[in-house]
């Protein structure tokens, strides 16, 4: 299953992206890098696109439901990351496209758990389970209103964020292409049957034919030999 690959690498760069931002360090193997400082921004394009340091201890996004439902969100999405696992091995036969977006939004969720699990205890500031989800993407696209709540640019993100829209985004676009690929399989394999089952049949029958023509064939031999006599 050769496509879990996708998932480990948007995994992997999920997780080097967050710790080149917040930085990490590691004694025992001699590693330090100090990151940036919460609420850091640099400008990448103008003020277009910025990267800016901000821990999110909610939703994608930074939508934050409150900490009485921390969690519930973190297992959650625990669970439904092993389910999402489980779903993409059983769709190892279906559409290249189906299983991409599958790899996409099970590497961002799990890109994101493992700051809701650790990084509290990586990072000292919070038991298992209630880390914060670090997020550094700052866009100006708009402005707009959600959930009661007014945004002057679009809410910052992270790279397992990004994931997991884009493998959502080409779900709603293949839906109908995945169907019909589906459909076309199951037609195919219907064929196929059919086909055994009349070759099945065909085999069965040829010898019943052919000792039925041998037989008419030895009758007309002997009444011929009958006539000659």
């Amino acid at each position: 299953m050769k496509i879990i690959y996708l998932t480990l690498a948007v995994i992997v760069t999920d997780q080097l992206s967050k710790f080149y931002i917040k930085g990490i360090s590691i004694p025992s193997l001699n590693i330090k890098f100090e990151g940036m400082y919460l609420g850091e921004s640099i400008p990448v394009i103008d003020d277009f696109f910025r990267i800016t340091f901000t821990e999110n201890p909610g939703m994608a996004f930074g939508f934050d439901p409150g900490s009485d439902f921390k969690l519930l969100i973190s297992v959650f999405s625990l669970v439904a990351s092993f389910g999402l696992l489980i779903y993409l091995f059983i769709i190892r036969n279906k559409s290249l496209s189906l299983k991409i977006a599958i790899a996409l939004i099970l590497g961002g969720a799990v890109g994101n758990v493992i700051d809701r699990m650790f990084y509290g205890l990586i990072y000292d500031y919070a038991p298992l389970f209630y880390g914060k989800v670090v997020d550094f993407f700052d866009f100006d696209f708009f402005n707009f209103s959600i959930f009661g709540r007014n945004y002057d640019r679009w809410p910052i993100f992270n790279i397992a964020d990004a994931a997991v829209s884009i493998g959502v985004l080409i779900l709603l676009f293949f839906y109908r292409h995945h169907e019909a690929e589906d459909k076309k399989i199951k037609e195919a394999e219907e064929l196929a049957a059919t086909r055994a089952n009349t070759d099945s049949l065909n085999s069965v029958n040829e010898p019943s034919s052919k000792n039925i023509n041998d037989g008419l064939n030895d009758g007309e031999t002997d009444k011929g030999k009958e006539i000659s006599l």
